[in-house]
């Protein structure tokens, strides 16, 4: 009989591998070496606070996704954020303060959660919110930007807070970039990258994988431009259709497979970035890890969802604690059902089964 999957032990795994790659993929840059050798301790530190409460009962994710606005300056073809209206062109409304942001890092560094990624809208619109995440020394901050608003106040504060990685979203190359991010995004991109390395900042790229690139954003021209540019890590993205329109460009089996054998083979052949896959790095957890189980989400007006792609929420961290969300009556419901491991075609079960999320907040 097979042993029964360890989640807890999936993830703290996963975390550790995810660092000690990093300190590989850094080995040549001292600063940023040192700088991850003592974040892999406090990770270690981390994951003994949430192996303690998993033998109490209580399972604490490693990972949040902090939506930290709902602006943005760019109109990405088939975003997600813009279908779903969590990102729009309207004045901000009710929008968690650089305060309230800085209290949710500062219980999610109590409870031991390693990462939180910051994403938006374009999250470098709120300054104040990211230099408060710099001062939380034993989280990882990666920010996934479009780079736009990269300037020299915030390279001085990245070359001051090693915890706050930019990671620059890039769909390949220029044409296919320009495509869908808007003319001259690929070129800024470029010389951020430039000027990142430069000054011996570490930085990663992230890719939106869809049915047009997904060759393209393996290759070895691709990946060799972006190592030859500083990257250190490269975060593989499945596109999620969320109108009909863009149903085409969703990877399909094919497409997933080819990704799941070509990651498997840059980790083992390209190991001076670090290669991260999702939904694919999901596999072999069992099912989609949202709602809590590996991680969960925090909209820019403090709403707590499964995941960015499963926008519904039941719980809001202006009235309670960030422990409380965890137990939320929608997460539990998702943790304690089948929907999470269920089949589905797409790269989102969530998103696919909505109909079925929606069911269990009435």
């Amino acid at each position: 009989m097979d042993r029964e999957f360890d989640l807890q032990e999936y993830m703290t795994e996963g975390v550790e591998r995810v660092v000690a790659d990093a300190v590989k993929a850094t080995f040549s840059n001292p600063k940023e070496s040192l700088f991850m050798l003592r974040f892999g301790k406090a990770a270690a530190a981390a994951s003994k606070k949430r192996r303690k409460a998993e033998k109490q009962g209580e399972h604490i994710p490693p990972f949040l996704i902090a939506s930290i606005t709902s602006s943005c300056n760019l109109h990405c073809a088939g975003c997600y954020s813009r279908c779903n209206h969590a990102t729009t062109d309207t004045e901000p409304v009710s929008q968690l303060t650089d305060e309230e942001w800085l209290r949710i890092f500062t219980e999610a560094d109590e409870l031991g959660i390693s990462f939180i990624l910051l994403a938006g809208g374009e999250p470098m619109l709120r300054r104040g919110v990211i230099e408060a995440a710099g001062k939380k020394k034993h989280i990882l901050f990666p920010i996934f930007t479009n780079g736009t608003f990269l300037d020299e106040k915030y390279l001085a504060l990245f070359g001051k807070c090693r915890n706050l990685i930019p990671i620059m979203s890039i769909e390949g190359g220029k044409e296919i970039t320009d495509a869908r991010r808007g003319e001259g995004i690929y070129d800024r991109l470029i010389q951020n990258m430039d000027e990142l390395r430069n000054r011996g900042l570490i930085f990663g790229a992230s890719v939106t994988v869809t049915t047009e690139n997904a060759r393209e954003v393996v290759s070895d021209a691709f990946l060799s431009e972006l190592a030859d540019r500083g990257c250190k890590a490269v975060i593989f993205v499945e596109f999620v259709p969320v109108t009909e329109e863009s149903k085409s460009l969703a990877p399909g089996e094919a497409e997933r497979a080819f990704l799941a054998g070509e990651i498997t083979r840059l980790r083992e052949e390209r190991p001076e970035m670090v290669y991260i896959s999702f939904p694919g790095d999901e596999k072999s957890s069992g099912g989609c890890v949202a709602a809590g189980r590996g991680f969960f989400h925090i909209n820019s007006h403090g709403g707590a969802e499964p995941c960015p792609f499963s926008p519904y929420s039941d719980v809001n961290v202006k009235n309670t604690s960030l422990r409380e969300v965890l137990h939320s009556p929608l997460f539990l419901a998702l943790q304690s059902g089948d929907l999470l491991t269920d089949d589905h075609d797409g790269g989102c079960v969530l998103y696919e089964k909505r109909d079925l999320v929606e069911q269990l907040l009435r």
